[in-house]
């Protein structure tokens, strides 16, 4: 069976808790050091904005983007 091309719900809260922590984090699938990737956001004049990170591994370039001003995923 090929592998799934997205993280499960449970690989995408160890990356965050990771990051949140501020340690290396690691890629659950195939254990390539993940970068991140500041992504600006929110719409001028609307009182509010996003800081999302976009976290990619450099092995498998699978990635996972994390809304931290709302707590949310995506």
């Amino acid at each position: 069976m090929a592998e799934s091309a997205q993280y499960s719900p449970i690989q995408l809260a160890e990356i965050k808790d990771a990051f949140i922590a501020k340690r290396d984090v690691v890629c659950p699938i195939c254990g390539g050091r993940m970068t991140a990737r500041p992504i600006g956001g929110g719409s001028f004049g609307l009182g509010y904005s996003r800081k999302r990170e976009w976290l990619i591994c450099g092995g498998c370039h699978r990635s996972a983007i994390f809304d931290f001003k709302r707590g949310t995923r995506n």
